[in-house]
């Protein structure tokens, strides 16, 4: 029996999988306040679920081209007439209720649909596995090769633009990256809370870290601390897994901002 027969295994190499993809992406997601522009790729999910269910098609090609769509279609809307949080907001639920009425239409399929919108890390298997793997050093590999032109544009688009960097090339780049880390993630912790494995690790890791890289970083530990630690506590409390890990990695938010303020106050109470 090999270590990938045990499912406990296998749902603990997804959750570190996919931590690693979504750490450091979620950092940029915060630098450039993308927030719900990862929350409306990943509601649009559920729509790519529909379509390739219907078409009987591999799910994790249907949510990738799905997620890409919408994600390129923010990009191109953006700036014309709409402000970003309603152009954001309209696609995010609509794409979510065109998903949902989709799954009502097909019959003779039988969809489990929760397992969907809050993932069911238990049940990946060895083929998600190296799915869930190989688009993690994917994104790995894309964003260690773009990361100085994307922090560049990040921080500073004029800047970008007269080193030769065009900005909207890099967030193409970003956009191609969430992307896959949709496709991956809804298998792990389902549609609805995949906005939340992006942001909290890194806003968790913004409290902590001096540099971007070392926010990176941080952030991928405490993604992973959270998927191992809430499929820990989900096999021991019997209780949903992609939430549980989300509100571990809420509770290690709360310490670590707690924490630093707590040595903030001391080391104002110590100052001379």
């Amino acid at each position: 029996m090999s270590l990938l027969d045990n499912f406990l295994a296998r749902a603990a190499l997804a959750g570190i999988g996919v931590s690693l993809a979504a750490a450091p992406l979620g950092c940029f997601v915060i630098w450039r306040r993308m927030a719900y522009f990862g929350d409306a790729t990943a509601h649009a999910a559920i729509l790519g679920v529909a379509l390739s269910l219907a078409f009987s098609t591999s799910i994790f090609a249907g949510v990738l081209v799905v997620s890409l769509v919408i994600a390129l279609l923010i990009t191109q809307l953006s700036g014309r007439g709409y402000a970003m949080d309603t152009l954001l907001g309209v696609l995010a639920h609509s794409a979510l209720a065109f998903g949902l009425v989709a799954v009502s239409f097909l019959q003779g399929i039988r969809i489990d649909l929760t397992g969907y919108l809050f993932g069911d890390i238990l049940a990946v298997g060895k083929t998600d596995l190296a799915v869930i793997w190989a688009s993690a050093v994917l994104v790995l590999v894309l964003l260690s090769w773009r990361w100085s032109a994307l922090m560049t544009a990040t921080l500073n688009p004029d800047l970008a633009h007269a080193a030769g960097i065009d900005p909207r090339r890099e967030q193409l780049v970003l956009t191609v990256a969430l992307a896959l880390v949709v496709a991956v993630a809804i298998k792990v912790v389902g549609a609805l809370l995949i906005g939340a494995l992006l942001i909290i690790p890194a806003a968790s890791a913004r409290a902590l870290a001096p540099t971007p890289e070392r926010m990176a970083l941080v952030a991928t530990g405490l993604a992973m601390t959270a998927a191992l630690a809430g499929l820990q506590a989900s096999y021991s409390f019997d209780t949903p897994t992609g939430p549980t890990i989300v509100c571990v990695a809420a509770a290690l938010f709360a310490v670590t901002n707690l924490g630093v303020s707590i040595r903030a106050a001391f080391r104002k109470r110590t100052a001379p």
